[in-house]
């Protein structure tokens, strides 16, 4: 990080503390390339809480010329006028993920609120956080389809799509993942706005051994599928994407939809539409979700790819 990419930092952040969202938002997205020397750093408001995270080690004085920079933020018009009252700084490219608490008061637990629903985040502890924000409108999208369905959310973590799909009005959701510890998040989400779990599960296996399991509890009128990239020992998307693509005809009702979802950046959305033509092709591709505009990328098939596809007969 060169003085300009910092002092384009500052601006950006100064800017953006003025008039700070009401509710989680990310602030800085600089993975995105649209900022020479900052494609390593990201920005999120916390609602009180501002993390920046590195995705890249800097060089010693590059550390120290962020670290001073942020904490001359921290006695800024900007600051004051946001209420945050703490600030930290993750080293995501360290095996612990480890954290800086460059302002306030450790904190290992918080929650914020997207979209008027609550989640409960974990700092400092692990790598994510508890909720991926570059997936908004997914999440969005899905309360505003779920109304009387049954949902299938695969690799749930914690919930978020579940919770949301509830909040839409679900008429059940299954969650599958095999982190454990994740579902038992999901569960603290459900809870924290105070949506029934009677109407849903929570399946804590790995997918590829459990298929007797989730189609057990089928059909479903909408699938959710959004894997990480690539989780040692268990899921590689070049592998076995193909492998959930071609299971979805048995999974899903006569109307049912499929949200299908990829996060890799050197994956481009094709890589869905003509597997699911080779895989499923009775599922028709319908729309691609857009990104929310604060993930800016110099490439839009680099961004999150979340794409929509109905069976053939309610296509259209």
């Amino acid at each position: 990080m060169q003085p300009d990419a910092l002092a384009t930092l500052h601006s950006h952040l100064n800017q953006a503390l003025m008039d700070v969202p009401d509710e989680t938002r990310r602030l800085f997205h600089g993975r995105g390339r649209c900022w020479a020397g900052l494609e390593h750093v990201t920005v999120d408001w916390l609602q009180g809480i501002v993390l920046v995270s590195l995705f890249r080690e800097p060089a010693a004085d590059e550390l120290d010329g962020l670290t001073r920079m942020l904490s001359s933020l921290t006695s800024e018009q900007a600051w004051t006028a946001s209420g945050a009252h703490s600030l930290l700084l993750q080293h995501r490219y360290l095996p612990d993920s480890r954290m800086q608490q460059l302002l306030g008061e450790p904190i290992e637990e918080w929650v914020i609120s997207e979209n008027g629903l609550r989640f409960k985040l974990d700092l400092g502890i692990k790598q994510n956080n508890g909720l991926f924000l570059d997936m908004r409108y997914g999440r969005q999208w899905v309360q505003q389809n779920a109304r009387g369905k049954r949902v299938l959310n695969l690799f749930a973590y914690t919930c978020g799509f579940s919770v949301a799909a509830i909040a839409g009005g679900a008429e059940h959701v299954v969650n599958l993942d095999m982190a454990r510890a994740a579902l038992s998040r999901g569960r603290d989400n459900h809870r924290l706005n105070d949506q029934d779990l009677d109407r849903v599960s929570f399946l804590g296996h790995e997918l590829f051994k459990s298929w007797g399991k989730v189609k057990k509890t089928g059909p479903y009128d909408l699938v959710i599928i959004d894997p990480p990239s690539f989780q040692k020992g268990s899921f590689a998307l070049g592998r076995d994407y193909q492998k959930i693509l071609r299971r979805l005809p048995e999974l899903l009702s006569e109307t049912g939809v499929v949200l299908a979802c990829i996060n890799d950046p050197d994956t481009g959305p094709g890589f869905l539409i003509e597997g699911m033509l080779a895989a499923a092709p009775e599922l028709v591709f319908q729309e691609r979700l857009e990104n929310p505009p604060e993930f800016p990328d110099v490439s839009p098939d680099s961004g999150l790819k979340a794409l929509v596809f109905r069976r053939g007969s309610s296509a259209g």
